[in-house]
């Protein structure tokens, strides 16, 4: 019967015990979208040299060995003798001394061995070499036998699909079991959340090493982790040296194969089927009955005494009404009565605020006043040495005056170099048709014409728009990068799709991007002109627009200014290529309102004549005749003066 109710006692406990908490997420759904920290336990920077066993590996431990009374004389006999691990001796000085001289009176006998009493001077002091010692060298101890456990530690993630960390975490200093600050992995995107395993890199350092050390590399699968509940206060089985906990949405995870496994849940035997018979069950007795109606009864009776009740509590109320209310107005005037004396307290501190900003509003007044008094006497003393500022105001400003007209010439000769090195020519026999450096370049139509001749021609305009940028001081809205045949230029500002560098070359592109890129060109030549004051009616007409533009912005009075010390000598050299306009004295001739129809010496045709009496065509569309004689009239009635066209009389 004992055995019996101990069985039952047993099955008992385990249905009764709660089964071990499990986690919400199936090994196949965990990702590192689901990993929010990690921690290592039982931090070990140098592994022990052997492995720890439960029981000695020596042979005569084998429980199935021969045990007989000789062969335990034999171990007992060959059994060492161990000394003590006392610190001192257990002897008194008197009793030594005295053992000494019986040693040397009988030197035929050996000396017997005394025991000790056990008198009060004599104790066994404790086998700990430090028990006894300062509260000092006690702590010294102690931080000897932590140093080498205690370092510094940090931690970094690592996937193959990446060559950098997607995580690296803080340092913990000086801990044997660091708890490093959770994390978020969604900022590296689907790629590396969506993986079920990562790589972790520990290094530690202590007191005893200068570097860091690379102490573990761990390579896991989320899936072979082991859950060992939602937190570490309910797991009490002993973690491995350097073991490294992973922290999840659902609880703590780590990977060893010395925990037992969850256990499973206890068999529970169904609920037998129920089953029905043929025959009549009885009913209620009439007992059972009359209780049943004495309970009503019993109930309809508590009902209407509580209704009962219920009307004289009002009755009461209402002959009582008048002192009721006088009783509740009392808590009404008390808190009139707070509340009054909360507005006499806040008007009384509103008023000492009002006569503090009072005192300091005369403070800052006289202030102010003594400010403005030495204002005064300030301005007169500034006043006193005014003539002389206004003589050194005027040098300042015949001194910008003249930076501003060395600028100036400068320009024009920048200018002037520019057109000597790619100079613009008209075609002989062709309205409005020029060619730049010997390059013909159609004016945006560009049927039946030579691919490389035409990349080339716009690969030396846009040299010349890039140059000219700089020089005028005009940031241009599509950057050009000259590359000869190959020059690109970029759109940054429109609201397009795709790639914003259009090529200025036709061999290997699409067309219309090629069209849109010297689209972007013409503009670039546009917003020059406009910068001059040059108001262009065609902007499709290239090379005749940046033909206009080098032209006025050469004209001026005077000669040249000579370049500079240290410029490129190259653009010095003999032999520079002839122009339709040589030098600084045909742009004053021309910007006093000489236009010659006729051809000049080298019998080329001029180019403002040409401008200025290009008939239209015989489509009915105007050519660009209103432009040439707006910039004859440009030309009787201004002249560039510094960066801009101003009016002359």
């Amino acid at each position: 019967m004992a055995g019996d109710e101990q069985d039952a006692s047993s099955d008992l406990n385990t249905i009764i015990t709660p089964p071990r908490e499990r986690p919400w997420l199936l090994p196949s759904n965990r990702k590192l979208r689901h990993l929010q920290g990690i921690t290592i336990r039982n931090l070990t920077l140098v592994s022990s040299p052997f492995r720890l066993r439960g029981k000695t590996i020596d042979d005569e431990a084998i429980p199935s060995s021969l045990k007989s009374p000789a062969k335990a004389l034999a171990q007992r006999e060959t059994k060492k003798l161990e000394h003590s691990r006392s610190s001192s001796d257990l002897r008194s000085s008197d009793e030594s001394a005295r053992q000494a001289n019986d040693s040397l009176q009988n030197d035929n006998y050996p000396p017997k061995p005394l025991r000790p009493s056990f008198s009060k001077g004599l104790q066994r002091r404790s086998t700990m070499d430090w028990s006894g010692a300062s509260p000092l060298a006690r702590q010294k101890k102690l931080e000897d036998v932590t140093g080498g456990r205690m370092a510094d530690t940090f931690f970094s993630l690592h996937v193959t699909t990446r060559e950098e960390p997607i995580y690296v975490s803080e340092m913990v200093e000086k801990a044997m079991n660091p708890n490093f600050r959770f994390f978020d992995l969604d900022s590296c995107g689907p790629d590396v959340t969506r993986l079920d395993w990562l790589t972790v890199k520990v290094w530690a350092r202590n007191e005893h090493l200068k570097d860091w050390q690379y102490l573990i590399e761990f390579t896991v699968q989320l899936r072979a982790l082991q859950f060992i509940g939602k937190s570490l206060g309910d797991f009490h089985h002993p973690l491995p040296p350097n073991c490294i906990l992973f922290h999840m949405t659902d609880g703590i995870y780590t990977s060893f194969v010395d925990i037992p496994m969850p256990e499973t849940l206890p068999h529970i035997p169904a609920a037998e089927p129920k089953t029905t018979t043929g025959r009549v069950l009885p009913t209620s007795s009439y007992d059972a009955l009359m209780r049943l109606s004495t309970l009503d009864d019993c109930i309809q009776d508590a009902l209407a005494t509580r209704d009962r009740l219920a009307e004289e509590i009002e009755t009461i109320l209402k002959n009582n009404e008048e002192s009721i209310s006088i009783i509740n107005q009392v808590p009404e005037a008390e808190e009139n009565l707070r509340t009054v004396q909360n507005t006499v307290a806040a008007e009384k501190r509103r008023v000492e605020a009002t006569r503090r900003k009072r005192d300091e509003l005369k403070a800052s007044i006289k202030s102010r006043k003594e400010a403005m008094e030495a204002g005064r006497e300030a301005q007169t003393r500034s006043e006193a040495g005014l003539p002389e500022s206004r003589k050194m105001l005027q040098k300042y400003k015949e001194t910008v005056r003249n930076i501003e007209e060395e600028i100036t010439g400068q320009r024009r000769r920048i200018c002037e170099d520019l057109q000597r090195i790619y100079p613009i020519e008209p075609i002989q026999g062709k309205s409005l048709a020029f060619t730049i450096r010997g390059l013909p370049l159609p004016n945006s139509e560009f049927d039946d014409v030579d691919e490389v001749v035409v990349s080339a021609a716009l690969g030396y305009v846009a040299h010349v728009v890039h140059l000219l940028s700089p020089y005028l001081s005009v940031a241009l809205p599509y950057p050009v990068k000259p590359h000869g045949s190959t020059s690109v230029i970029e759109d940054p500002i429109s609201m397009t799709t795709g790639p914003r560098t259009y090529p200025l070359y036709m061999k290997g592109v699409i067309r219309y991007r090629f069209e849109y890129g010297v689209f972007l060109l013409n503009k670039d030549i546009e917003i020059l002109s406009n910068w001059l004051g040059l108001k262009l009616l065609d902007i499709r007409q290239t090379l005749p627009n940046l033909k206009y533009l080098l032209f006025v912005a050469t004209a001026g009075k005077g000669e040249l200014p000579a370049r500079k010390s240290g410029g490129i000598r190259g653009l010095l050299r003999q032999g520079a290529p002839t122009m339709s306009r040589k030098g600084s004295a045909d742009s004053v001739a021309e910007s006093n309102g000489e236009v010659k129809d006729s051809r000049d010496e080298d019998g080329k045709k001029d180019v403002l004549g040409e401008l200025a009496n290009a008939p239209k065509k015989s489509d009915g569309t105007k050519r660009n005749g209103k432009a040439i004689s707006a910039y004859q009239s440009l030309q009787k009635s201004a002249v560039l003066q510094g960066s801009k066209l101003r009016e002359v009389e």
